[in-house]
């Protein structure tokens, strides 16, 4: 099975995730193919400008990331990306994926992260 992304073209945010057969991700020759998935989807929902498909990897083979609801497709680095709702994290280019500033404290002990704080707060 193959997974596409449906993204709304204009604010590249993933709307929602389909599941393709993968006969039919099959180009003339027999080989699997994005574009073949892309247009097979389009037959069906039609070749809508407004929308984007892109293929996404279950196991995070390729664009990164697997595409949820709500992410957004960067087509300069070439993958999902999730929003981050923690302050002071930052994007891991390599990933694209969001991480703390600091490397979570590797004492034994539990931590939470502080948005306030911008840091990790142990957990008492």
């Amino acid at each position: 099975m193959a997974h596409f992304a449906k993204i709304n073209n204009s604010t590249k945010e993933v709307i929602e995730v389909m599941v393709v057969s993968n006969h039919n991700c099959l180009d003339e020759t027999g080989n699997e193919s994005e574009q073949a998935g892309i247009n097979y989807l389009k037959q069906i929902f039609g070749d809508d400008s407004g929308i984007l498909w892109k293929q996404t990897s279950y196991n995070e083979n390729f664009r990164k990331n697997f595409a949820g609801v709500g992410m957004k497709y960067d087509a300069q680095r070439d993958a999902f990306i999730g929003t981050c709702s923690k302050n002071g994290w930052v994007l891991n280019e390599t990933t694209c994926k969001w991480e703390p500033p600091t490397q979570y404290p590797n004492d034994g002990k539990t931590y939470r992260w502080d948005d306030d704080t911008t840091s990790w707060v142990e957990i008492v």
